[in-house]
């Protein structure tokens, strides 16, 4: 079918007309009045036929389209996938990793830490616990229990500019998704509450929006950060609650927010009470510029994590909670597990007081640093986005090229990367750029090798980019 005549009844669905279209689409297709696989009017055509604003339309079909009810295809046009949203989420956190083995594939997507001597501070660290484990261990875990760790994490983020924090601000969790969350968790109110989001930003931020019922709307991004007055009219517009962005180390980007940005956005929130998250996850040690949560100590909800810095099989992160808002935090992770696994927690504390997680941390920003250095020897006159430390770097791509034409070839050549498009919500603006991460744990002679061939592939643009 090439255009369905579809004229919904809005008068029934009270609230903002792009939800009640959203509802009316979902009925429609639930009820079978719209078909599986049949093509929707255009979002001018149905804007017309409904005497809507074209922007009205698409939020609808882009809320329907994240629900798994609605398929766009660029070129085709907009289709109705299912007759019923599906359940659970549609798109895997990260694609398969394929490190090597018999697929000759490197895997450049995720950052990888390289093993500095983990395996024996992890396994000296069980040996000493084996011989403490006790009744504790068999009792529910609880927050009470974690006052030590927390303590030691105030300690850990001492090289960073947070303001006055004590244990009583944080709240450990399962890493730094499970602490996005428990942040919606704390924050998110209403049928269908708003997240803003950096236009291109990590697409964690939208699957905990999409668990917790939220609608995700993006705010433009400059080579500054988030753009203010484009963050101030999309909290006039939508009345956000929760702002998620990342001053340190954008990703993809890479781009450090000047402190004079911070300020104009911590001011922004207080004018409309907006609750900010600052992801501070990917940032390199020692930074000498305040984090927001310096600057808005009464709404940031800073969230960091050991993935990046030690190992990301630990699953271990926490939260620096907004001023007073600690116990909030720590009865939020209370209601949803309790509290750390117990091993866990006291793998960690032991890696913390002993000294071997910041001396691993040490040597793990050393290696990431030497893989930049080899990255930049061989892409190093190409248009990169970066930072010390960082492990991984925007490659925005020469004429010539289109991202998925370079991601098809360069896993051609046994190499995979990330397109910008994974890190766009659907309809959003992708430019030509990808990401390439610096995996830590392959041989240097492995990751020197993909350096080469995508700095080959690069001056070798395809005469036809359909290929």
């Amino acid at each position: 079918m090439t255009d369905t005549i579809w004229v919904p009844d809005l008068s029934q669905f009270p609230g903002p007309k792009y939800l009640g279209l959203s509802r009316a689409l979902r009925d429609a297709i639930r009820n079978g009045d719209l078909s599986p696989n049949s093509q929707l009017p255009t979002v001018r055509d149905l804007a017309w036929r409904l005497h809507l604003t074209p922007g009205t339309v698409a939020r609808a079909y882009q809320l329907a389209t994240q629900e798994g009810l609605l398929a766009a295809t660029v070129g085709r046009g907009t289709f109705v996938a299912a007759q019923s949203p599906r359940l659970g989420p549609t798109q895997a956190l990260y694609s398969e990793r394929i490190t090597g083995g018999t697929t000759g594939l490197v895997d450049l997507r995720p950052p990888q830490v390289p093993e500095v001597g983990q395996a024996e501070a992890f396994r000296a660290a069980l040996l000493d616990m084996a011989t403490t484990t006790g009744q504790g261990w068999l009792d529910y875990t609880s927050q009470q229990g974690e006052l030590a760790l927390r303590r030691e994490i105030v300690t850990w983020t001492a090289d960073r500019i947070l303001g006055p924090i004590g244990p009583d601000d944080v709240a450990l969790t399962h890493g730094g998704q499970n602490a996005i969350h428990l942040i919606f968790d704390c924050c998110l109110r209403g049928e269908r509450p708003v997240v803003l989001i950096e236009d291109l930003a990590y697409p964690g931020f939208r699957y905990a929006a999409r668990a917790a019922r939220a609608e995700v709307v993006t705010v433009e991004l400059d080579e500054h950060g988030i753009v203010p007055e484009a963050l101030e009219a999309a909290c006039r517009r939508h009345g956000a609650q929760v702002l998620c962005l990342t001053t340190e180390a954008q990703n993809p980007t890479t781009g450090r927010m000047p402190v004079k940005r911070r300020q104009e956005i911590a001011e922004i929130a207080r004018r409309y009470d907006l609750q900010v998250l600052e992801d501070d996850c990917y940032s390199v040690a020692e930074s000498a510029i305040p984090a927001l949560r310096a600057l808005a100590p009464e709404r940031v909800w800073l969230v960091g994590s050991v993935s990046k810095t030690v190992s990301a099989a630990l699953r271990f992160g926490y939260v620096i909670c907004p001023a007073g808002m600690g116990e909030a935090g720590r009865l939020t992770a209370q209601h949803g597990f309790f509290a750390l696994s117990r091993p866990v927690a006291d793998l960690m504390l032991h890696l913390f007081r002993s000294g071997a997680a910041a001396a691993i941390r040490t040597r793990v920003q050393a290696e990431f640093a030497a893989r930049l250095q080899m990255l930049l020897n061989e892409l190093g006159t190409q248009d990169l986005g970066w930072q010390p430390g960082l492990p991984f770097v925007w490659l925005r791509l020469p004429i010539g090229w289109r991202a998925s034409t370079f991601l098809r070839m360069a896993e051609a050549r046994g190499v995979l990367v990330r397109s910008a498009d994974e890190y766009a919500v659907v309809h959003g603006r992708a430019p030509n750029a990808i990401r390439i991460a610096i995996a830590a744990n392959l041989p240097r002679e492995v990751f020197g090798g993909a350096m080469r061939t995508l700095s080959e592939l690069l001056t070798r643009p395809p005469s036809d980019l359909s290929v």
